[in-house]
């Protein structure tokens, strides 16, 4: 098989979990640290302790396992269920659904804490004040006054987590939890290369130099938004 064409091919299911992958974790993360953090008291503590709860969860342990009981569980089911159609939707993508559901499931947590912390440094500025003060609705608040003046720091900092999705996505296809073959994954290609190193090493350099750079081009990238978002290292070097 072509080696080129697999590792450009691999590219697509990198790239596919570094934009799905932060955009469940915002979803869920924003959400919940939004709620956490506008109404405080009971509520944010109760939450809060959940995610400390689930922090206590090792995410990698965690996603094995899930990766592990749903491709057992829905493995041999009747056709016409609702498990079954799942599974074919799980086929034709193939095989990231269950990754998508394993990160959105552990990769939320930083998130919602740093929404939180957020909203708790606006939500008693003058202007939130000010609406209010005008019958400004608890939803109309959030979502018009306080989260675009906080979704900087938010989205640099899902930016920089996302090679660790990437990665993750890798560690998973390298131990047979990831993709379904025929598709080509990184950390599949690599795995496959690993049993053929002495006689065929670039069969794992490729694929190993092509996640490295799309993993250095994120971190780039997770700078330069930390750097235009940042007003106090406007115009520096």
């Amino acid at each position: 098989r072509d080696l080129l064409s697999r590792v450009i091919y691999g590219a697509r299911v990198s790239l596919t979990v570094a934009f799905i992958g932060p955009l469940l974790a915002l979803i869920v993360g924003v959400t919940y640290g939004s709620i956490s953090g506008y109404f405080g008291g009971r509520v944010d503590n109760a939450m809060m302790r959940f995610v400390d709860v689930m922090y206590g969860f090792p995410s990698i342990l965690f996603i094995i396992l899930l990766m592990a009981f749903f491709r057992t569980s829905l493995s041999n089911i009747q056709p016409g269920t609702w498990a079954y159609s799942i599974r074919q939707l799980d086929e034709s993508m193939g095989g990231l659904f269950f990754i998508f559901i394993g990160i959105g499931i552990t990769s939320w947590q930083t998130m919602a804490r740093l929404t939180r912390g957020q909203i708790l440094s606006v939500k008693q500025k003058e202007y939130i004040e000010a609406a209010r003060s005008v019958g400004a609705t608890d939803l109309r608040i959030v979502f018009k006054h306080i989260l675009p003046n906080i979704l900087g720091p938010l989205i640099v900092s899902e930016t920089l987590a996302i090679p660790g999705y990437i990665s993750t996505e890798a560690f998973l296809s390298y131990i047979g939890l990831g993709v379904n073959p025929p598709t080509p994954s990184w950390g599949a290609m690599i795995s496959d290369g690993a049993r053929a190193i002495r006689g065929y090493p670039y069969q794992v350099l490729l694929p190993a130099l092509a996640l490295a750079i799309t993993m250095f081009a994120f971190n780039f990238l997770g700078d330069g938004l930390r750097d235009a978002f940042d007003p106090k290292l406007r115009g520096r070097q």
